[in-house]
């Protein structure tokens, strides 16, 4: 992924070097566990373990440059520990394939990543929180298909976004012990020269599960399912994003993204403020269903392993981490940042002059013995009015001889009592905000 779409904290996973360091440590966790079953001398693991360092980028252009001539870059990487650590490193890889220690070093890194982005999960949820409680009850109007609907209020919208992240949360918490699982069982993952025990305390030693059964390969059916579970993260920030979007826009602004002192919204128009931290959210998310594909399409390989999943890894293993992670903490900042306006907020709830309250009057009029159907018309028929002739709702109502016959003045006011169709909204924030393991994030 591009610098301008990175964090350093989770960038710095994905750099060459890193990546050979825990290569390093694979294969030294594995020398460990064989030395113990008498497999390999315990002093050479020793001595490989003291001398084999911490990579840096001259030494990962080092082994690139071997690789121009193997044309098989664990094969490279492996002549290089020889030449850094000399004799001894002939006992490492003993009995191993180079995907016991790609897979596992995979494994490792997309656990860690996974721990940067529950990270930031925990960090967007906490500020919708903080934004949600401060707007628990600043009343808006709610909306289906793109129309007014009826009231709610803004923080009930943002609980529900923290509800969501919730769920993203867990979808990760189950990738991310799906993922944490390598192999080091040899060519066709067999065990032909090496034993299940010495797997389990290699793996053990690295925080890792073994592959109950494996291939050549871990099966990418995991991969699939991390992939997939930041793909569905990214698509709620999305469905985020695209509200505040809606809301930013002209004709509506009951919400606006921050907008800092020097920023220039347009070339040619001074006057524009543009949402361009959700379109920017909206973007991405495209990206990581893109690479939840790529993943699903490496599921299907070729008898006990081929290379074809290869490829994809190196690209969307980096780049889905480094994306959802920065999406994460823009959105955070976003959120901090959210202007609000609950006055536009009400100006736009009573611009339809009460046919918001629409509901309340026909269940109203059921509750006093007029067919449903029947009350429906006649609350339709006085709507329409509001709408093709630009009246008031209430007053059309109260001078319709149909409703006049069931409905008090009193009985027909408190159909407009905005607050009583808002009053289960404390109930609401508790059931998200007090539900099993959600009061500590």
């Amino acid at each position: 992924m591009i610098p301008r779409y990175s964090r350093p904290e989770m960038a710095a996973l994905w750099t060459p070097e890193r990546r050979y360091q825990t290569w390093l440590d694979v294969e030294l966790a594995a020398g460990r566990a064989m030395a113990q079953a008498g497999l390999v001398p315990l002093g050479a693991i020793a001595e490989c373990s003291a001398k084999g360092g911490v990579f840096t980028a001259k030494d990962a252009a080092r082994i690139d440059e071997i690789e121009k001539t193997t044309r098989h870059d664990v094969i490279a990487f492996l002549t290089f520990l020889e030449e850094r650590i000399g004799p001894a490193a002939r006992h490492l890889h003993f009995g191993m394939t180079s995907s016991d220690v790609l897979d596992t070093s995979l494994a490792m890194l997309l656990r860690d990543a996974a721990d940067l982005i529950l990270g930031g999960i925990d960090k967007a949820r906490e500020a919708i929180v903080r934004r949600a409680q401060e707007h628990k009850h600043t009343p808006c109007i709610g909306r289906s298909h793109g129309i007014h609907a009826e009231p709610t209020t803004f923080g009930w919208k943002l609980i529900v976004w923290a509800d969501e992240l919730s769920r993203a949360r867990g979808r990760l918490e189950r990738a991310r012990a799906t993922i944490a699982h390598g192999k080091i069982s040899g060519a066709v993952g067999t065990f032909a020269h090496l034993t299940p025990a010495i797997e389990e305390a290699a793996l053990k030693s690295l925080g890792l599960a073994p592959e109950p059964a494996s291939t050549q390969i871990v099966q990418r059916d995991r991969h699939a399912e991390y992939f997939t579970s930041l793909a569905l993260a990214g698509a709620s920030l999305e469905n985020f994003a695209t509200e505040i979007r809606h809301l930013q826009r002209t004709e509506v602004r009951e919400a606006e993204e921050p907008f800092g002192k020097g920023q220039k919204g347009s070339s040619a128009m001074p006057h524009k403020r543009n949402p361009i931290l959700s379109e920017n959210l909206t973007g991405l998310a495209r990206l990581l269903r893109g690479y939840a594909v790529s993943a699903m399409e490496d599921v299907a390989l070729w008898h006990e392993r081929d290379i074809s999943h290869s490829s994809v890894e190196r690209v969307i293993a980096p780049d889905a981490t480094v994306t959802l992670d920065f999406m994460l903490h823009r959105f955070a900042g976003l959120i901090d940042g959210l202007r609000v306006y609950p006055e536009r907020m009400m100006e736009n709830l009573q611009a339809t002059r009460g046919l918001v309250f629409s509901q309340p009057v026909l269940l109203q009029l059921i509750e006093k013995g007029m067919e449903r159907q029947a009350a429906y018309l006649v609350v339709q028929r006085n709507a329409m009015k509001v709408w093709d002739e630009g009246r008031d709702f209430k007053s059309l109502l109260a001078a319709d001889p149909e409703i006049q016959q069931l409905l008090k003045a009193s009985e027909l006011e408190s159909c407009f009592d905005l607050m009583h169709g808002l009053r289960h909204v404390d109930a609401v924030f508790d059931r998200v905000l007090k539900a099993p393991g959600q009061q500590s994030r």
